[in-house]
């Protein structure tokens, strides 16, 4: 672990923050010196960060959270909108309800969030918003039709939110990661009838071979947020190991 100061004084929340691809986010953060503020449904207690309860598909709960943070350490920076919740199908598999509960939650989600931050983030001199979307969103992957179709709202709303608070200073990217090694990814793999088999072949159709991990989308994450990257708006930024891009001769 190399800490740093580049985040120094500066206040962040990740969302989504209490496992996986956030909570890497939240520690590399804090590594660099930032203040880091944890906001999730089922937030894990401890010394490093601040642990706030929120449910991002309510708008009283994300308001109350981002007061507190705000409240407790005097100032927002950073917001990382990373909660997301996933579904597999095809546009028939999916009901009407965990459609609109899935685009609540990763798209609404990220519209609450930034909405309850902006006066803050107008504020701040080093004012940044990441969210997180996904090689889904510009790649066609079989059974994600309900999750792709949220991951490139994610996509078409960063490029818009960030022409919309580019001219009040803030910075607004996002990151795509491929299949990353995650709890989310470990759970489809355990209900796979072959999960070694299942967990072979999302290795295999990413070109360097393996899962991404959560650390790497953490420190492109970090990247997009930090005060050194000020020409760096309305990016994704894939971390997928040239899964969008690069197409492999195969035999």
């Amino acid at each position: 672990m190399t800490t740093t100061t580049e985040f120094a004084e500066l206040t962040a929340i990740v969302t989504g923050g209490a496992s996986g691809i956030g909570l890497a986010v939240a520690d590399e953060l804090a590594d660099r010196g930032a203040r880091v503020a944890v906001l999730d449904l089922n937030p894990a207690p401890g010394d490093r960060h601040l642990s706030v309860s929120c449910d991002v598909s309510d708008t009283a709960s994300v308001e109350a959270a981002v007061t507190r943070v705000v409240a407790e350490f005097g100032r927002l920076d950073i917001v990382i909108n990373n909660a997301g919740i996933g579904a597999a199908g095809t546009v028939a598999d999916n009901d009407e309800a965990e459609w609109v509960k899935v685009l609540q939650v990763n798209v609404g989600g990220i519209v609450r969030v930034t909405s309850a931050a902006l006066p803050h983030l107008r504020q701040s001199p080093a004012a940044a918003i990441v969210n997180t979307s996904s090689i889904a969103a510009t790649t066609g992957l079989p059974q994600r039709a309900l999750y792709s179709a949220s991951k490139g709202a994610v996509l078409s709303l960063t490029r818009a939110m960030a022409m919309d608070h580019l001219p009040e200073g803030i910075r607004v990217n996002c990151v795509s990661p491929g299949t990353a090694d995650t709890p989310w990814v470990g759970r489809l793999l355990d209900a796979a009838p072959d999960p070694a088999a299942e967990r072979a072949a999302l290795a295999a159709r990413q070109p360097h071979g393996r899962l991404v991990s959560a650390d790497e989308v953490a420190k492109a994450v970090a990247y997009l947020a930090s005060p050194s990257s000020t020409s760096t708006v309305g990016v994704s930024l894939a971390v997928d190991g040239g899964m969008d891009v690069l197409r492999p001769r195969i035999g």
